[in-house]
């Protein structure tokens, strides 16, 4: 069967069967990660089917960002993808079966388990990917507003007299995890997209610094020379 009846039949199932309330987690976001570890799998020798289904099960189970079980969501899904194959797609090849459940649990950040498999890697880039640019930009926003969390501390935006809280203030994320993440990334292309898509996230925080002094116009040239150096 062809890659792109496997596609269609798992959007098919998820479409019936997957609740869409969660914009972040939702089928689109599942065909962003697959289009994006499509690029990243280029000249690679992969099995593409294990990164295709892993791309649209990986979040089959998400726990919200505050629940204390949330480290084990990954594992979570990984079980729950492993068992919908198994019984809602029975020609799904059973050998694949373990490598999606570890592409599915190395994906999380939170899991912090390492990917051992070229799949599980490009899966997890894929996804991490997904948090950064402008798309990242809106989901921080989107899932803060959603958790009741302040956008920023109007007194000490970028923390530089405090300790960094995003359950509090959704800016201090860019710091505790956004910008961390190009160093995590398992492939060399990989690094360069998110290096790319993070300074964007960079930008974004040197326009919000210029606003925040009262320049609707300008940028703020030391937080942009002060993140950029972390990359």
């Amino acid at each position: 069967m062809e890659l792109t009846q496997w596609q269609q039949r798992f959007e098919q199932w998820l479409a019936e069967h997957h609740s869409g309330d969660d914009a972040a987690h939702d089928i689109s976001h599942f065909r962003r990660v697959w289009h994006t570890a499509r690029r990243l799998m280029i000249g690679q020798s992969v099995d593409p089917l294990v990164i295709l289904a892993a791309c649209y099960f990986h979040d089959i189970v998400s726990l919200p960002k505050n629940h204390p079980q949330r480290s084990r969501s990954s594992l979570m899904a990984a079980e729950r993808a492993v068992e919908i194959l198994r019984r809602h797609f029975a020609d799904f090849p059973h050998e694949a079966h373990a490598a999606v459940r570890h592409a599915i649990e190395a994906h999380s950040f939170s899991a912090g388990i390492a990917p051992v498999s070229l799949e599980a890697k490009i899966v997890q880039d894929a996804d991490r990917l997904e948090a950064l640019g402008a798309i990242g930009l809106a989901r921080v926003f989107a899932v803060s507003g959603a958790l009741g969390v302040s956008l920023f501390d109007a007194d000490d935006p970028f923390a530089d007299n405090r300790e960094l809280n995003d359950r509090a203030f959704a800016l201090d994320h860019f710091q505790s995890k956004l910008l961390r993440l190009p160093q995590t990334m398992q492939t060399a292309e990989g690094r360069a997209l998110a290096r790319h898509n993070a300074d964007f996230l960079i930008r974004f925080m040197a326009k919000l610094g210029a606003e925040l002094k009262g320049d609707p116009l300008g940028v703020d040239e030391q937080v942009l020379q002060r993140f950029r150096a972390t990359l």
